[in-house]
């Protein structure tokens, strides 16, 4: 299938990888702590899996390999929640509301993820 054919698949590609670049961003921008700093790295890593994954299901061997990769990134959408809700904005209300925004977008990604799950049962 090209990319005009089905033009949703690789919108959510694009989706992903916004995702990801929303996180460096946030993440260059949190309060230098040790803590933030290893929690930082985490997210970064799992935010880039989701949609590294996605690419990699949408290029799969078969059914099996494809249901596998997307679970492979919803379990990563899931990591990123987690690690944003663990990094310390401190009094930021800007970095809270971003955080809040790339909480809401990783249960997003989450859902979509799960749907594509269901779907390809």
């Amino acid at each position: 299938m090209t990319e005009t054919q089905n033009p949703k698949r690789y919108d959510l590609e694009e989706r992903t990888f916004q995702f990801s670049k929303r996180i460096r961003v946030f993440v260059k921008n949190l309060p230098r702590t040790v803590s933030n700093n290893e929690d930082g790295k985490q997210l970064v890593r799992s935010s880039g899996s989701v949609g590294a994954n996605y690419i990699e299901a949408n290029e799969s061997l078969g059914k099996k390999d494809f249901r596998m990769r997307v679970k492979i990134s919803r379990k990563e959408a899931k990591e990123s929640r987690y690690w944003l809700r663990l990094v310390d904005v401190g009094n930021s209300k800007e970095l809270e509301a971003e955080r809040g925004c790339l909480v809401q977008e990783a249960t997003e990604l989450l859902c979509i993820l799960s749907a594509i799950l269901q779907k390809s049962s």
